[in-house]
């Protein structure tokens, strides 16, 4: 039976389920289409596929959790090939090693994972006298999409061919009474997380495990970090000697030695981390290794204000401290009543970078207030947030009479964007507790426009000088009949929202 065949079985199964049972542990037979290289070997990661040739590999009784979804599968029967089998099959025994996140193989398909598995030949440095002259080796590399894991196992052949058994027409191996090639996996290095992303200043926790057949010790872990064609050293361990050769690196000895685990940490991560991570792991007869990609991102901050007071006046959005370089920022008009909608026009600074490697731009935009204002959102997209980050401002028509206005900054502070009205010499201050009610106030007594009247509650703050109310940064409608809140300017920025 082919591999497709397999998987609709598991799925069936899967799909059959009945209720959840406690997880217990069950050994199957797990199958992946691969590829088998024509030539060359490889310690670890995927070649072109260039001189390839269909393959298949069945990790014989791999023990997965099972919870009760596993009833009615059946395991791989060989000796029985149609015409569009793939020309080689692989047996490979896991009797000597762990296979971590095996379930992950198993139900990749039924999960809608692609799972990309390439076989090439494994050549020793040294070949141990105790074994055959016929005895080969394989490296077998499997990626699932997503969140991985990512496997590299070495897998010796089993059988000789002095015994008289049919061998392959293209290995020059002997084959199995199933048509099959016999092997045993004794060494495997995995990564549960093949591409982090994290954020500047975060910690990073790169997983490497592995998992070695009795006999074979393990005499050095390698980091290497690669990015932008140079590579270096990041820690090495050897024989019971760890060395840190980034600040902060560290591998926990006991780990390694109990728990075949060669995680490294790298604490407050920098821009200088970024890059693909290469764990080594070497053992007496073997080496091995996985490659973690790690991506470090600046979320940016965004600031919102006014460049004059020259009518039509002009806004500035600063967008600051963000990495990668791809933003977007993006203007929009929306008037009261109205529906919100882009507006075009927008200037650009030229790009600036911070010693720290991270990048800073402006945009610049005239606005049209209208007759009755308009509120303007300056909005920021980038690959480090989760949802774009914006700020807006309330521009007055001209000839509302308002002293001084619109001085006015927005900034995104934390999840709660804040407007910042200030009044260098306001005509009128109301301490806490008391309230204004105009219904049609003259221009010396107007300190916000017509949309904000009615009855108020703030309080007098001083500042350098300055004294200035702090309103939640919502559209106008949103705005209208709320309650305004107050806070204090300090060097940091707003104390509280």
């Amino acid at each position: 039976m082919g591999s497709e065949g397999w998987c609709l079985l598991v799925c069936l199964a899967l799909s059959g389920a009945a209720d959840a049972v406690e997880s217990q542990w069950r050994a199957v037979d797990v199958i992946l289409d691969c590829f088998l290289m024509g030539e060359g070997g490889h310690h670890g990661g995927f070649a072109s596929r260039e001189n390839m040739v269909k393959a298949l590999l069945v990790l014989k009784q791999v023990p997965v959790p099972d919870d009760g979804s596993l009833e009615g599968l059946t395991d791989f029967q060989g000796g029985i090939l149609a015409e569009d089998d793939p020309l080689i099959t692989f047996e490979a025994s896991v009797n000597l090693i762990q296979i971590p996140q095996a379930e992950a193989l198993l139900h990749a398909d039924c999960s809608g994972k692609e799972v990309t598995c390439e076989i090439s030949r494994y050549f020793l440095q040294a070949r141990p006298k105790a074994t055959a002259e016929t005895a080969a080796w394989f490296i077998t590399n499997v990626l699932v999409s997503g969140e991985g894991p990512s496997i590299s196992m070495v897998m010796k052949t089993l059988g000789d061919a002095r015994n008289g058994a049919v061998l392959h027409p293209m290995l020059k191996l002997p084959l199995s009474p199933q048509g099959t090639v016999r092997t045993e996996v004794e060494f495997q290095v995995t990564t549960q997380t093949p591409s982090l992303n994290l954020l500047l200043g975060s910690s990073a926790s790169l997983h490497c495990g592995f998992s070695v057949a009795p006999g074979l010790g393990i005499t050095s872990v390698e980091w290497r970090l690669q990015h932008k064609g140079s590579g270096q050293l990041v820690y090495l361990w050897t024989t019971g000697q760890g060395q840190a050769r980034r600040e902060g690196a560290t591998l926990e000895p006991q780990q390694l030695l109990m728990a075949g685990d060669a995680s490294l940490t790298l604490p407050s991560l920098t821009l200088k981390d970024e890059g693909a991570y290469v764990c080594q792991i070497t053992t007496s007869l073997y080496r091995a290794q996985q490659i973690i990609r790690l991506d470090v991102q600046a979320a940016p901050k965004v600031r919102l204000s006014l460049a004059s007071e020259a009518l039509p006046p002009t806004l500035v959005c600063s967008v600051t401290g963000y990495y990668p370089l791809d933003v977007t920022v993006t203007w929009i008009r929306e008037e009261l009543g109205g529906a919100p909608a882009p507006v075009s026009g927008a200037s650009y600074s030229s790009l600036r970078q911070s010693m720290a490697g991270t990048y800073s731009i402006s945009s610049s935009l005239t606005a049209e207030p209208g007759s009755v204002g308009a509120t303007y959102t300056c909005q920021v997209t980038h690959v480090s947030l989760e949802e774009p980050l914006g700020a807006n401002t309330w521009v007055a028509p001209p000839g509302m009479g308002v002293p001084s206005f619109p001085h006015l900054h927005t900034w995104a502070h934390g999840s709660c964007p804040l407007a910042l009205f200030c009044f260098p010499q306001p005509r009128l201050l109301l301490s806490q507790g008391d309230s204004l009610q105009r219904s049609h106030p003259t221009s010396s007594e107007t300190l916000l426009p017509p949309e904000f009247w009615g009855t108020r509650h703030c309080r007098e703050l001083e500042t350098k000088a300055e004294q200035f109310l702090v309103l939640p940064s919502r559209s106008l409608a949103q705005r209208e009949g709320q309650t305004r809140q107050s806070g204090k300017m300090t060097e940091g920025g707003l104390q509280a929202c």
